[in-house]
């Protein structure tokens, strides 16, 4: 067993670009998917509700099954990643170090939750493109139910992710932190901006990964502050 703290720190990075690779390929598997509504009749009274999940449709059991549970069980190594972030921003002080650390630690935790809930998402959606138009209404409450509980834990998830991002930015900006400065600049936001402009320019590039964004910007700033730590 690993007792020299460096080797910890970077199998915590190590852990944590495991982690976020596992988070990007569920949602490659749930949400990098295509379906026409005009080939659903009992969907297309609902579009404007589904607003774009009415492609889970088009999913087979095992992708919409597995697409969550690979992110879910690959959570505890996101939270083993917090290790090589506080070691870096350490030097700079408990209220620099502590803060962001935190505040991401909380994001993990509720992630596999809103994860995970793109299963149910999936179920709904499909359940409701088979029953018949009688029955349509149960399946539409529940829908609407659920989705409502998926916009409030998602919502909760982004203010401490932005808040970890932001508080991270800062400490590593001011200097005396063992990440370069220019790593403030390179943080998940920037990434997934980044990443949004690409599907923008190019939109075949990141068509088979359409959904991803947000683990992939993970995943990059990971790479990032693991290979700064080596």
């Amino acid at each position: 067993m690993p007792t020299d703290p460096l080797t910890l720190v970077h199998l915590s990075g190590l852990f944590a670009i495991v982690g976020t690779l596992s988070y990007a390929i569920g949602d490659v598997l749930m949400l990098a998917v295509k379906a026409d509504i005009t080939n659903y009749p009992n969907l297309q009274p609902h579009a404007k509700l589904l607003s774009g999940t009415e492609k889970l449709v088009a999913l087979p059991w095992w992708r919409l099954a597995w697409g969550g549970l690979v992110g879910v069980l690959a959570t505890p190594l996101l939270v083993a990643g917090l290790w090589h972030l506080y070691y870096g921003l350490a030097p700079a002080g408990a209220w620099l170090a502590w803060p962001p650390v935190l505040l991401f630690g909380v994001s993990f935790i509720l992630a596999p939750f809103v994860h995970g809930s793109f299963i149910y998402l999936g179920e709904y959606v499909q359940a409701l493109n088979r029953v018949s138009a009688e029955s349509q209404d149960v399946i539409i409450g529940m829908f609407r139910r659920f989705r409502q509980v998926l916009i409030i834990s998602y919502g909760t998830l982004m203010v401490f992710a932005l808040a970890a991002i932001i508080w991270f930015a800062l400490a590593v900006a001011q200097g005396d932190t063992l990440f370069p400065r220019w790593l403030a600049a390179t943080n998940p936001l920037i990434l997934l901006l980044l990443y949004f402009l690409v599907r923008r320019v190019g939109p075949k590039l990141t068509e088979r990964v359409d959904g991803a964004g947000f683990s992939i910007a993970y995943l990059a700033f990971f790479i990032l502050t693991t290979a700064t730590l080596w």
